[in-house]
């Protein structure tokens, strides 16, 4: 053995407990939980404490899966992004054998379990949720076109449906509205991100729209699918899921949302690029905090509900 395999074998770094949560992206996974908690607990079907906590357990394991297989393919880009270097794969710290047995392992677990613990309705759409973002999204829309976010979007759009199958055992206009809510908001929120992050996928040759059509493009995408977002948003509260609470949310944050984008729209690059995209970023923090109020509103109209104060 040479002195390089040597020194190489005693400075590959350890993989701890730490590395293998990153595996399954846990940010990821906290919006997973949340918005299927929202979509169990807004179905007009009480559940059992202890089968909604294992629903929504069941239903984390399957993100988790998902994460660790999208680590597994993606190492390669991984290496060269300056957001992902650092992932226990690229890193070094994970080998994509152990993420692949891992993904694959937890996916069969997770649906297996979902299905005993509730039906088989939420069981498949996670099933498929799963394939959507490992198969459909990581391995083929990701590197092929740049409408990947668009389409790809379902995939994180389907966690509402399964916690409303949860506790319905079937599929409504309701939880379609949900998923239509995550769906929409996935293009605007990701491209304002790759407008302060193109070099990343410049240089991984992943054909974001800022790579394939340029910035110009991408801008007026924004504006235009956060138009559609607000359309959506705002007419979602004069549906079952919404009431004065969520309308009121609704208006705010999407008046919000719109000038944002509007923002975005009217700059050129040279006005980014002075003050560092501050704008973009901007917007892309207020993406985050628009699904999550978004759908606590939902929430609390589920809750006051019963006492007469939710919805309409």
């Amino acid at each position: 053995m040479s002195d390089a395999t040597i020194n190489s074998t005693v400075q590959q770094p350890e993989a701890g407990f730490g590395d293998y949560v990153a595996l399954l992206k846990p940010r990821v996974m906290s919006l997973v939980v949340f918005t299927a908690a929202v979509g169990l607990l807004a179905a007009p079907v009480a559940v059992h404490p202890f089968i909604a906590f294992c629903a929504i357990l069941f239903i984390a394991i399957g993100a988790g899966a998902s994460g660790a297989l999208n680590m597994w393919w993606d190492a390669d880009i991984d290496r060269v992004m300056k957001r992902t270097a650092r992932r226990p794969v690229p890193a070094g710290k994970v080998t994509a054998d152990e993420a692949l047995s891992l993904g694959v392992a937890l996916s069969v677990m997770s649906v297996m379990m979902l299905w005993l613990a509730t039906n088989w309705v939420a069981a498949a759409i996670l099933a498929f949720t799963i394939f959507f973002y490992a198969v459909i999204y990581t391995m083929w829309l990701k590197r092929w076109t740049p409408q990947n976010i668009v389409i790809g979007g379902a995939a994180g759009a389907f966690p509402p449906m399964i916690g409303w199958a949860v506790a319905t055992g079937g599929v409504s206009i309701e939880s379609v509205l949900m998923f239509a809510l995550i769906f929409m908001w996935t293009p605007p929120h990701f491209w304002a991100l790759a407008l302060f992050m193109n070099s990343d996928y410049e240089n991984a040759g992943v054909p974001m729209l800022t790579v394939t059509h340029g910035k110009r493009v991408t801008r007026n995408h924004v504006f235009f699918y956060t138009l559609l977002l607000a359309v959506l948003a705002v007419g979602a509260g004069f549906t079952a899921i919404g009431g004065p609470i969520y309308l009121t949310v609704a208006v705010v944050l999407n008046a919000l949302f719109v000038l944002g984008a509007w923002r975005i729209w009217r700059r050129d690059e040279s006005q980014a690029e002075g003050d560092k995209y501050a704008v973009e970023k901007k917007f892309f923090r207020l993406s985050l905090l628009y699904l999550f109020a978004h759908f606590g509103a939902i929430l609390a109209e589920a809750a006051l509900r019963p006492w007469g104060l939710g919805g309409w």
